[in-house]
């Protein structure tokens, strides 16, 4: 039976929780993605293994948590990961966010470090309500004042994705660029070069916006956005594993 956690908006987000050593790792899926895909999978595979704790959950609108996605933006989203982070994971963790997930993760860091032992992400995609609507078109003007959405074709799976201008609004209230981004905890950006939703340019530019004493970029040659290959997988539990021996190694400050 899944299992389920009410917000205090009144949202029911559905989570599997792992219990083990810390800090422990969550994870936030990407857009439209949920808590059962490769990735989370087999990085929840090896925390078992490892005896690390780790929480992943399905963002509202998404997977087996409540609601219609359009009806939600990165503003909601962030209300649900900072709510059942809190509820769920207390203490310090690292934060794994891909694509849409590497979004939350940022601003989760940014606003509140000291809950943060270090950052993975995937295919960060920081703003890219605001890349997209820079590209738009005067019909997609016209779409997302009048029906209130655009669309866009993906090959993930059928049908388009729908883009809704409750998302646009909160993306443009939750930016990342244009204002200041300190990350003091470890950061390792991951990104495939033949990503064709984030493209490269976009984490070098996360990588020169940010600022922090150990944030690295990885490219990944002909790694696609959904960057779960094996040896991709083992970059993300590498990656992982870096921060946490760096962790084990922190220095305290003296009380």
């Amino acid at each position: 039976m899944t299992e389920t956690y009410l917000t205090a908006q009144g949202r029911r987000l559905a989570f599997d929780l792992v219990p083990g050593g810390a800090p422990g790792i969550v994870f936030l899926h990407g857009f439209r993605s949920d808590r059962q895909g490769t990735k989370v999978l087999a990085l929840e595979s090896w925390c078992r293994d490892q005896r690390r704790g780790m929480l992943r959950f399905d963002l509202s609108g998404h997977g087996g948590s409540e609601g219609r996605l359009e009806s939600f933006g990165i503003g909601d989203w962030l209300e649900d990961a900072t709510e059942i982070i809190d509820a769920l994971a207390p203490g310090r963790q690292v934060l794994v966010g891909s694509s849409l997930g590497g979004w939350l993760a940022l601003l989760l860091a940014r606003a509140r470090p000291d809950r943060v032992a270090g950052l993975v992400t995937i295919a960060a995609a920081p703003d890219f309500t605001t890349r997209m609507q820079a590209e738009f078109s005067d019909a997609d003007h016209a779409d997302l004042s009048g029906q209130g959405f655009v669309t866009r074709p993906t090959v993930y799976e059928e049908g388009d994705y729908v883009f809704s201008r409750r998302l646009f609004d909160q993306g443009a209230q939750h930016r990342v660029f244009g204002v200041p981004l300190d990350l003091p905890m470890p950061v390792r950006l991951l990104q495939g070069t033949a990503d064709t939703d984030v493209p490269v340019d976009e984490a070098l530019r996360l990588l020169d916006h940010a600022s922090g004493p150990d944030i690295r970029l990885t490219l990944v040659k002909d790694a696609d956005h959904r960057f779960s290959a094996p040896a991709q997988l083992e970059l993300i539990r590498a990656s992982i594993a870096d921060i946490l021996a760096l962790d084990g190694h922190r220095t305290l400050p003296h009380s």
